[in-house]
């Protein structure tokens, strides 16, 4: 199955952080958008979309039994770390093989289908005015515009254990599919989404306008989308352009996801090419990540590969922390294999993110409520 992808995340207009995250990872595509303070919704949606791209590289489950495991690694930290008590996050997700996408759900951010012009939500909110509307307490109409249509009902990490919605949907050549969190829905409706998504060929650029949109509403909220075209039935899915790590992206957000094999084999050839390798060394300079050295966590300055021989990083930080024991937390399995991060600030606060949670489980966590 090929497809391409385009996403796209934007803080809005009234927010001051962006508590959104995406996940960009063929086969494995997903949303999520936290809640509990600004530094509660971010750290819940991060650690969930991390620790499911954990458990989808080392093949643990399927795609709902990473779903609670993500639930319980953010309601452990929200239980020992108190400066983020009660966060949670929505989280919405596709993985797509064979001809097939398997959806999971949990919350309000939603999944949509595109086919022939006609589109339909692939999910149900988890919200209190569904209930209500399921119940023929109110209509649609009112739901949109009632007082506490943002009430959820379930949640990633408030709860020791979650309920997880799962669907199969057969896909054709052609198809469409929509991942997004309420900040587009709750500002733009369903018949714009759908022109929108008509109208615009390019996955980016349909990413991208409906965010646009989403702000021309009023931007009340962060919103990420995340719009994959399905564009044939032989080859494993790979992300195109931008999807590959967003420009735009907000804090909070899985920056850089499908890196390593998206733009990574693209990196490689650049410097095989003596007439680019300027360019291509330029490039690598200006990338970071957090990794393995002599058995300890480690910023590195470069990407995690080797070409002809040359390794294209080097150790810029060593810590002390042990690799061993971060790579035991699901969200850091992968460290072994580099954790990319848009600058060095952002990889000197991933190292921060590690020890802490390192100190969290180990029940020596820092208690003081952080203010704001």
């Amino acid at each position: 199955m090929k497809v391409a992808v385009g996403v796209a995340t934007d803080v809005g207009l009234v927010r001051s952080g962006n508590e959104d995250a995406f996940l960009v990872e063929p086969p494995l595509f997903a949303v999520a958008d936290g809640m509990g303070g600004h530094r509660g919704g971010e750290v819940a949606s991060r650690l969930a979309l991390e620790t499911l791209d954990a458990l989808q590289r080392r093949g643990v489950g399927t795609l709902a039994d990473r779903v609670r495991e993500a639930n319980r690694v953010v309601f452990e930290r929200s239980v020992r770390d108190r400066r983020v008590a009660g966060m949670g996050t929505t989280l919405t997700a596709a993985e797509i093989e064979g001809g097939t996408a398997r959806l999971v759900h949990v919350g309000d951010s939603r999944a949509y289908l595109l086919r022939a012009g006609a589109m339909r939500r692939l999910t149900r909110d988890h919200t209190l005015v569904d209930q209500m509307v399921r119940a023929g307490e109110i209509t649609e109409a009112e739901a949109e515009v009632h007082p506490h249509r943002n009430v959820l009902t379930r949640a990633v990490g408030t709860e020791p254990d979650v309920a997880v919605d799962e669907t199969e949907l057969g896909l054709l050549d052609g198809d469409r599919l929509l991942l997004c969190s309420d900040g587009l829905t709750g500002m733009v409706p369903e018949v714009q989404i759908r022109a929108i998504l008509e109208a615009t060929p390019d996955p980016q650029e349909a990413a991208d306008r409906l965010v646009h949109a989403a702000n021309r509403a009023g931007g009340l909220d962060n919103t990420t989308v995340v719009v994959i075209d399905v564009r044939g039935v032989d080859d494993p899915p790979a992300p195109s352009g931008p999807a590959a790590g967003s420009t735009t992206a907000g804090p909070g957000v899985v920056r850089g996801v499908g890196l390593r094999r998206a733009v990574l084999a693209a990196t490689i050839v650049l410097v095989a090419l003596g007439g680019v390798g300027a360019l291509a060394r330029a490039w690598i300079e200006d990338r970071w990540y957090v990794g393995v050295a002599d058995g300890q966590v480690a910023i590195y300055r470069g990407i995690p590969a080797e070409v002809l021989g040359f390794r294209l990083s080097r150790v810029e930080v060593r810590t002390d922390i042990s690799a061993d024991a971060a790579q035991a937390l699901p969200q850091y399995a992968g460290l072994s294999e580099g954790i990319n991060q848009d600058d060095r600030a952002a990889a000197e606060a991933l190292v921060e993110r590690i020890d802490e949670d390192l100190r969290v489980r180990a029940g020596q966590g820092d208690a003081t409520p952080e203010g704001g």
